[in-house]
């Protein structure tokens, strides 16, 4: 076997369609989004068919792009980008077992001094993630949940 053909089945495999479907893998669980910018820390609990999951949620900063440069308008131009931090918090719950139906999300929301500062219960339905595209296999369920500057719970 030519060792070009080896090395592009080592890296994935075939859909039905014809399409390249890679071994790339998916976290499966909720996504949080913060912009309330006195958080410092969060609790998740995650509940389905009567039973309930708290994983660990661990906030860091988030970022946005403050500026973009191109040093022309080629294909192969060299372009960058400048980011700054949003003010906001980001993390993800990993829920292994997380299905592809209806969950209850219960999400609290501390400040530095231990405060309180949103206890908010939120219905979400995850998704099936398709990482390699709709020809190829799903990776799993994520669902998302944003908190708004004004303390507005969203699903996303």
């Amino acid at each position: 076997m030519p060792l070009g053909l080896l090395l592009a089945t080592a890296c994935g495999a075939r859909s039905d369609a014809g399409a390249v479907c890679t071994g790339i893998g998916v976290p499966v669980g909720i996504g949080v989004d913060v912009a309330l910018p006195d958080v410092v820390a969060a609790e998740i609990e995650v509940c389905w068919d009567g039973a309930c999951v708290r994983p660990p949620l661990e906030l860091f900063p988030s970022s946005r792009v403050a500026g973009t440069t191109c040093a022309g308008t080629a294909p192969d131009d060299v372009c960058a980008a400048r980011s700054e931090p949003s003010g906001g918090k980001h993390g993800f719950a990993s829920v292994p077992e997380l299905p592809a139906e209806p969950v209850v999300v219960t999400l609290r929301l501390s400040d530095q001094s231990g405060t309180r500062v949103l206890d908010e219960r939120i219905s979400l339905t995850p998704a099936m993630v398709l990482p390699n595209g709709p020809d190829c296999p799903s990776g799993g369920p994520q669902a998302g949940v944003s908190i708004t500057s004004d303390g507005v719970t969203v699903a996303r």
